[in-house]
């Protein structure tokens, strides 16, 4: 009876976990702007391991946030997400018409040897504003997965590290994995066409946030 117990808790636990993970992993597969700066950086090698460490340690926090109930603040505060809905469809315009300025205008490619490492404040900065000045992270993250959470009960706590261990394989994966893409913008073709598509991404996921009506988020 008592190993029967333990089985049953093991199980329950690793069920919740592999069901956090796999909704954790599909939440943020989808190309956005978070994904496409993160896949950029890491084909320049510019700072990958700071920038992962950072979308996946605010990923955890957001989870840990909604698992344990907090969700409530932004519901009952909607005006701190259209703040963050303004700031972040500001950023990502300003962030997508430099990417196509610079598609347009410079001829450069990625230099293996001499990748362009920019200050590491700037870093910091740019994977703060992309990882938090997005609505949907707090819809997704904190209300989606703090809301199916709760149908785990005291279980819901192994629901919230699979879906923080997604994010850090996801963010991980993508940011060490571009390094495999570094061959191909070595020539200046490929970089253009890649910051043209980030610079087009960015504009259209600004404008998808912008015609967010207010009283839906």
């Amino acid at each position: 009876m008592i190993f029967y117990f333990v089985y049953k808790i093991v199980m329950s636990s690793y069920g919740s976990f592999i069901n956090g993970f796999t909704l954790g992993f599909s939440l943020i597969l989808a190309i956005g702007a978070q994904n496409a700066f993160v896949l950029k950086q890491g084909i320049k090698n510019n700072h990958i391991f700071l920038i992962c460490i950072i979308c996946a340690l605010s990923d955890a926090f957001l989870i840990f946030v909604g698992v344990s109930g907090l969700g409530f603040i932004i519901k009952k505060f909607p005006v701190l997400l259209a703040i963050t809905k303004y700031f972040g469809v500001i950023f990502l315009v300003y962030y997508g018409i430099l990417n196509l300025y610079s598609a347009l205008t410079k001829a450069h490619a990625l230099e293996i040897t001499n990748q362009d490492h920019h200050n590491i404040i700037n870093i910091v900065m740019l994977t703060l504003g992309f990882t938090w000045l997005n609505p949907h992270v707090y819809l997704d993250t904190v209300l989606l997965l703090g809301s199916i959470s709760a149908q785990y009960g005291h279980f819901r706590y192994f629901f919230a590290i699979g879906a923080i261990c997604a994010s850090f394989v996801f963010f991980f994966s993508l940011g060490y994995g571009a390094r495999l893409f570094a061959p191909i913008f070595q020539k200046q073709i490929s970089w253009k066409i890649l910051e043209g598509v980030i610079g087009i991404t960015m504009l259209i996921i600004a404008l998808k946030i912008y015609l967010i009506p207010l009283n839906t988020i």
